[in-house]
C-alpha cells in the first residue's frame, strides 16, 4: 500500500508541522522548581481518508532532579510514589530520549519539520518539557519550543466543555477516573479528543488547502 494520497498527509495539514499529544505528571505547578515524574507522547497519523488517529503512545518514569521540589498533594493527586522500586525511573536526558526519539522517526517518515505539542492546558506540559530541556542541555528536541495544540480551547469552542473529562465524554469517549491522572491515560484521552475535534472540523467546513 502507498498509503494516502499527499495532499491528505498529516504533513499538509498542519503546514509540515506534527501535531504530537504530550501529558506529564509532576511534583507540582512550577516548572523550574518542581519535579517531572512521568511524560508520555501519543504520535499520530492520517489514514488514507486524511482523519487524524492515535497511532502510537511512548512513555517514561522520570528521576527527580537534584534539588527537585516535590509536593505531597501532587502527589496525592497523581499517586506517584517517587522512590517506588517497580517505578524504574530514568534520569531527565534518558527520559527525554526515550520520548524524544520515537518523535524524531516519526518527523523523518512524515517529511515534517518541526513537532508541535497537543496538551490540555498545554503551556503546563510545554514549559515542563523545556525546562527539562534546559536543565539537561538536551540539545535535540524535535518540538517547537513556544507553539502548541490547546485542547482546552479547542474543546470549549467545539463541544462547550473546558474540564478533560467532560470534553472526551462530551466528545463521545468513556473517561474512567480511576485510571486518570497518569500520564499515558490522559494523553491517550487527549490525543482522542484532538483528533475528534480535527476530523469533525474537516468533515463539517473541509479540510484546509495545502500549504507544505
Amino acid at each position: 500500500m502507498s498509503g494516502p494520497p499527499k495532499h491528505l498527509t498529516i504533513r499538509t495539514r498542519f503546514r509540515g508541522f506534527l501535531p504530537v499529544v504530550v501529558d506529564v505528571e509532576t511534583g507540582g505547578l512550577n516548572c523550574e522548581t518542581d519535579a517531572l515524574l512521568q511524560v508520555a507522547a501519543v504520535i499520530l497519523r492520517c489514514d488514507e481518508q486524511g482523519r487524524l488517529y492515535p497511532a502510537e503512545t511512548h512513555s517514561t518514569h522520570v528521576e527527580a532532579f537534584k534539588g527537585a521540589r516535590i509536593d505531597p498533594k501532587a502527589l496525592e493527586f497523581n499517586g506517584i510514589i517517587p522512590d517506588h522500586p517497580l517505578r524504574m525511573a530514568l534520569p531527565e536526558r534518558e527520559a527525554l530520549q526515550k520520548v524524544f526519539g520515537p518523535v524524531r522517526h516519526e518527523l523523518r517518515e512524515t517529511g515534517c519539520s518541526r513537532a508541535v505539542l497537543v496538551g490540555h492546558n498545554a503551556f503546563f506540559d510545554l514549559g515542563f518539557v523545556n525546562a527539562a530541556v534546559a536543565r539537561s542541555s538536551y540539545k535535540r528536541n524535535p518540538f517547537h519550543p513556544f507553539s502548541s495544540f490547546d485542547t482546552a480551547t479547542l474543546a470549549g469552542l467545539a463541544y462547550g466543555q473546558t474540564v478533560l473529562a467532560k470534553a472526551v465524554r462530551a466528545a463521545g469517549f468513556e473517561w474512567d477516573a480511576s485510571e486518570a491522572h497518569s500520564a499515558i491515560y490522559d494523553a491517550e484521552k487527549t490525543a482522542d479528543l484532538f483528533c475528534a475535534i480535527v476530523n469533525r472540523w474537516d468533515e463539517v467546513v473541509g479540510r484546509p488547502a495545502p500549504t507544505g
